[in-house]
């Protein structure tokens, strides 16, 4: 099934879903916080497993303590898709076991 770009509402809408989590410059964008850069570290491979088992990949930013995710889809242009947002939730998942905020 092909993957079409989502209309600026329905971005809108999705991102109600995904407190922290911001459409800039047509990329979902979010950056947590954790309490060390062992658990900053850590948290990037878990998001790096999830990237490979949706075969759907995101810059991903490792800092100190902070990890910052940029997504869009480069197949249909670099616009936002259905699938960024199944990265962005797959991601949230995981974020709270880390003690991401």
């Amino acid at each position: 099934m092909p993957v079409a770009p989502l209309s600026q509402k329905e971005i809108e809408d999705r991102l109600a879903e995904l407190p922290g989590w911001s459409a800039d410059a047509d990329r979902l964008t979010r950056t947590y916080r954790l309490g060390t850069h062992f658990a900053a570290t850590a948290l990037v491979v878990h998001i790096a497993q999830v990237q490979e088992e949706l075969d759907h990949h995101s810059d991903l930013t490792l800092g100190y303590n902070t990890v910052a995710l940029a997504v869009n889809t480069h197949s249909v242009g670099g616009a936002i898709t259905d699938l960024d947002f199944q990265l962005a939730h797959r991601v949230e998942d995981l974020a709270p076991g880390h003690g991401a905020t």
